[in-house]
């Protein structure tokens, strides 16, 4: 594909996104427990499934994270809804209360939000002019407000980039593109495993033992100096490494180098960005390349919309210590694609094709699908359909699909309704009450919701 054609491609696929589709999310529902406790959840949505609040609203963008036990969507407005897991504030709504239901976050509504990201525990988005807001988990400084001090931050507080373009987190670390010249790139948070490309883990010994080691906190966006000659395009983090692309269509990877999901042939942390020599020469990927990157893998689309992966694919066989071509995705035009804890979901054509590990029915594939799937694999409820965007997280995907020629289609899945926020705590709350007006009396009572 010529420059000008990906650049008329990228250019329509700009006014799809624009335009906004409906979302739709499979997976588990019980964010408390999800990736705590083993075996089968209860309420997991194992088919592509309407949210209530966000039934007809134009969503543009999602996001979650291969760590991460809560979601980001973003509409067509700017307005930002967050749900799930809650326990650190990474949902912004001042508090520390879980959200069944995307809920819009009130104190970012004087912003237009066009990206966002989400760590374990935090999440940051960026606004149409710039400017970058984070919450959640901050004992790290992952959020980039240049300091650690208060370890959460429930509320959103400024991040010290500008001119931002997108963002992306790891577990405990954030990635910024920025428009600066010669800072193309920054990060914050948590250093271990020389993570945020600085050419340091930041490591120390702890005062009250000589063996406890520590990593100091790097609570301010810096540009990675490795890469300060070039202008890097693409951005995608894994739990404890980072992909980036630049103009040129050069690969670096960088972080936690177990698995080989780094892509260098050795298993070695990486301290700083090195490129990937697969991709040079020849194979240097296109301007419209889709990257992606889970918790033990990476991913990438090269010349002739290839995909190659790289890392922990499977729990059992080898790992692909270098990228390699996945021939069961040739030919299809993959137009976006995200990786969770151990699966993928993409959008290609007119399907959606996940695969994976996958107990929640995080997959899509439906009550008397299978649960996981070593090979690609369509999604059968949404075939026909065009996917505008993907996310996945731990235990869940969301899907958005444009409305546009699917007639009543979406009518026919499930809608979820979810609990009101705080509603579970309310049980509680009134069973003690009760419990203690009663005393020690004999008298026996039950709650019913």
């Amino acid at each position: 594909m010529s420059a000008v054609e990906a650049e008329k491609k990228a250019e329509e696929e700009k006014k799809v996104e624009e335009k906004g589709g409906e979302l739709l999310f499979c997976g588990a529902t019980c964010w408390d427990i999800i990736g705590r406790k083993k075996g089968a959840q209860e309420g997991n949505l194992v088919s592509p499934t309407r949210l209530r609040p966000l039934v007809g609203v134009n969503i543009r963008f999602v996001a979650s994270g291969s760590a991460s036990c809560h979601c980001v969507a973003l509409d067509v407005e700017g307005r930002c809804y967050t749900w799930g897991r809650n326990e650190r504030g990474q949902l912004g709504h001042g508090d520390s209360i879980q959200r069944d239901r995307p809920t819009v976050v009130s104190e970012l509504s004087k912003y237009k939000l066009i990206k966002a990201g989400a760590g374990r525990s935090h999440t940051v988005v960026v606004t149409e002019d710039g400017l970058s807001l984070a919450f959640g988990w901050n004992k790290h400084g992952q959020l980039g407000s240049g300091s650690a001090r208060n370890e959460i931050e429930s509320s959103p507080v400024r991040c010290l980039v500008s001119d931002v373009k997108t963002t992306a987190c790891g577990a405990d670390f954030t990635v910024w593109l920025s428009s600066v010249e010669g800072a193309s790139i920054l990060s914050a948070g948590l250093p271990q495993y020389g993570q945020l490309g600085h050419g340091t883990d930041n490591e120390y010994n702890t005062k009250d033992s000589s063996v406890r080691l520590a990593y100091e906190a790097q609570p301010r966006p810096r540009a990675i100096a490795a890469l300060s000659r070039e202008t890097i395009v693409k951005v995608a983090c894994g739990t404890n490494h980072t992909v980036a692309v630049d103009s040129n269509g050069y690969v670096y990877t960088w972080g936690f180098g177990g698995y080989g999901r780094l892509g260098h042939r050795e298993q070695k942390d990486e301290w700083v960005p090195r490129r990937v020599d697969v991709f040079s020469k020849n194979n240097v990927l296109p301007p419209d390349t889709v990257i992606s990157a889970g918790s033990v893998n990476s991913a990438c689309t090269a010349g002739g919309g290839q995909l190659y992966m790289w890392g922990k694919l499977k729990n059992t066989g080898d790992d692909w210590m270098y990228p390699k071509p996945l021939m069961d995705l040739s030919g299809w035009n993959l137009r976006c694609m995200d990786s969770g804890n151990m699966h993928h979901f993409v959008g290609a054509d007119n399907s959606c094709i996940s695969w994976g590990h996958a107990q929640n029915g995080e997959l899509g594939y439906g009550p008397s699908g299978q649960k996981s799937s070593a090979v690609p694999k369509k999604v059968d409820i949404l075939e026909g359909m065009h996917v505008m965007g993907v996310a996945c997280g731990m235990g869940h995907s969301m899907v958005i699909v444009d409305r546009m020629n699917v007639g009543d289609r979406l009518d026919q899945l499930d809608v979820y309704d979810g609990k009101a926020s705080g509603e579970g705590m309310l049980n509680v709350k009134c069973t003690l009450l009760i419990y203690f007006l009663i005393g020690k009396s004999s008298t026996s009572f039950s709650i019913k919701k």
